[in-house]
């Protein structure tokens, strides 16, 4: 079967399946958004128990970063990822998630 180049990307087109573009753009906006409205619970926690807010925001961090990396090694984080695209890509989550899942499967593969 011989096909020129514009043929066989008519025929890929034809056989890919469809992205629901709208729908995975909707759940990373509500999943991302949510991951923020913890961290603004997270840092106004802080704030009331007394921290001031250069301090608060670091600990709201590092708790943040501790959250993600304890999702991670319970599984959970991935499924959330699974579910909300890039939505979970928000950068201090992503990037804990992306630092401890990596050592999770050095450890399982010993």
């Amino acid at each position: 079967m011989n096909m020129t180049p514009q043929e066989y990307q008519q025929y890929v087109k034809q056989k890919a399946p469809k992205s629901p573009l709208l729908k995975d753009t909707v759940l990373a906006f509500v999943v991302g958004g949510a991951i923020c409205v913890v961290g603004q619970l997270i840092l106004n926690g802080w704030t009331a128990a007394g921290l001031e807010e250069k301090t608060a925001g670091t600990a709201t961090s590092c708790t943040l970063v501790f959250l993600s990396a304890l999702l991670t090694g319970l599984n959970l984080y991935n499924k959330l990822a699974r579910f909300g695209g890039a939505g979970t890509l928000v950068p201090i989550t992503g990037f804990a998630n992306a630092v401890v899942s990596p050592a999770i499967d050095f450890r399982s593969e010993d």
